[in-house]
């Protein structure tokens, strides 16, 4: 996804519901789980401790 958002803009995702929603549209638009943490952060500021229990527990 080649997009740039600066840091004012970024939505912050704290909510398991609405990270889980994103790792879903990042995966059907192709993007495989080593690139899911890259792309995420670039576009949302994320609760890292709730992603990460979100990948593990999948």
């Amino acid at each position: 996804m080649e997009r740039y958002v600066e840091d004012y803009q970024k939505r912050r995702l704290t909510e398991r519901i609405d990270i889980l929603t994103a790792i879903n549209i990042l995966k059907s638009k192709g993007y495989n789980d080593e690139e899911l943490i890259t792309e995420i952060i670039r576009v949302f500021y994320v609760d890292l401790d709730a992603y990460n229990e979100i990948v593990m527990a999948a």
